[in-house]
């Protein structure tokens, strides 16, 4: 049924396959044999095989179990589960927070529960697959504007008269690695919202990429200096820069006491076992111990980016450690992450319909040597 489709695929170069480890998460990977130094991972803060992280899921483990059973709403849940939000919220400096069990299961479930009939969803053109799918799901009206572009967006708001308009953006966008322009967005939110004795506007940030990156690891609103007010959701992860794995909407009390109520991909969904709860708070403890992960991050992203550019690369802008490495063809890409894997890299070739534009995605961590960063600056001089 499917393989002429898969031969078009093939023939066209778009046809995806599964790799494998046979070694832990980290800067340094085991497949098929051989090692590599992985410049893939979303593991920005090397948290994903941190000691305590691994310790902590262990004990959960030992008193509480592996399975959960069930749903939240049942008897899913365990005491980590709670600890976990209430963590969260503090982290994050919002009054509320709610566990779901990854990225896209938190857009494609809080996306629908915030917008209505009667909402209009403002939506940035290059924002991630789990968050179109959200505003699929919703029953809102759509209306996309271009990437970053502030202006535009101001414009199409002027021409809505929807009671409730949420806009939504990624914070750091993962394919590109630039950051949107949340001040810009916020105060065009701040602005309107402030004439009106109950805000309309809400901001929805997915902020995936930026936990643990941005703001010294609290997130985009740090970064910005933008106080978490009750009209902003905060959408994460536990699975990127924290090493473990589940996702969290952070908000107000009443918003998040909402998405519980009527988010069908929480309330449909068996709650994460409470070892990743106990892995997701001890990333969390690790953070607020150890600053100069951050350091090390960032120090890592700028000797990447100096040494690409200087190679005479396209970066596409990028402002993160998710470095693209632009190219013109499909072909290309391919030819480039093969010739990485042949020295000893992984980086594979980033194609549609994940993207428009072929690249190569290179994230930096904090667990990267110096060395290994130069290993990849001696295998992108082609």
């Amino acid at each position: 049924m499917f393989s002429e489709s898969l031969i078009r695929l093939k023939e066209k170069n778009l046809l995806r396959e599964i790799k494998n480890r046979n070694s832990p998460q980290g800067s340094r990977i085991l497949m098929d044999g051989k090692n590599y130094i992985n410049f893939s991972s979303n593991d920005y803060l090397g948290l994903a095989n941190h000691p305590h992280v691994i310790e902590s899921s262990k004990k959960a483990i030992e008193t509480l179990g592996f399975g959960s059973g069930a749903s939240r709403l049942l008897c899913g849940g365990s005491i980590l589960h709670d600890k976990l939000e209430k963590k969260t919220a503090e982290f994050k400096g919002t009054e509320s927070a709610l566990i779901f069990n990854s990225g896209y299961s938190a857009n494609t479930g809080i996306i629908p529960a915030i917008a209505d009939e009667g909402s209009v969803i403002f939506s940035d053109e290059l924002n991630h697959a789990s968050i179109v799918d959200g505003c699929r799901l919703s029953r809102a009206k759509k209306i996309i504007y271009r990437h970053k572009d502030t202006r535009h967006l101001s414009e199409l708001i002027e021409k809505e008269t929807a009671k409730r308009k949420i806009i939504i953006t990624d914070s750091v966008f993962s394919m590109d690695g630039d950051i949107a322009p949340l001040k810009e967005i916020y105060e065009l939110c701040l602005t309107r919202n402030s004439t009106l004795s109950i805000p309309n506007f809400l901001l929805y940030i997915d902020d995936a990429h930026g936990t643990g990156v941005l703001g010294n690891g609290k997130g985009a609103i740090a970064h910005f200096g933008i106080k978490p007010e009750s009209w902003i959701i905060q959408m994460g992860t536990f699975s990127k820069a924290l090493g473990s794995f589940g996702a969290f909407a952070a908000g107000n009390k009443d918003a998040i006491e909402w998405i519980l109520n009527t988010a069908r991909s929480f309330i449909f969904s068996t709650a994460l076992p409470s070892c990743a709860a106990a892995a997701s708070i001890a990333a969390l403890e690790v953070i607020e111990k150890e600053p100069k992960l951050f350091d090390r991050l960032w120090s890592n992203r700028e000797q990447a980016v100096h040494e690409i550019i200087k190679l005479g690369y396209d970066i596409m802008d990028s402002e993160t450690p998710i470095i693209p490495v632009r190219t013109e063809t499909v072909e290309e890409a391919l030819h480039i992450s093969q010739h990485l894997l042949g020295n000893g890299i992984f980086a594979p070739a980033i194609r549609p319909p994940s993207v428009k534009e072929p690249r190569i995605r290179i994230t930096v961590t904090a667990a990267h040597t110096a060395e290994d960063i130069e290993s990849l600056i001696k295998a992108l001089s082609l």
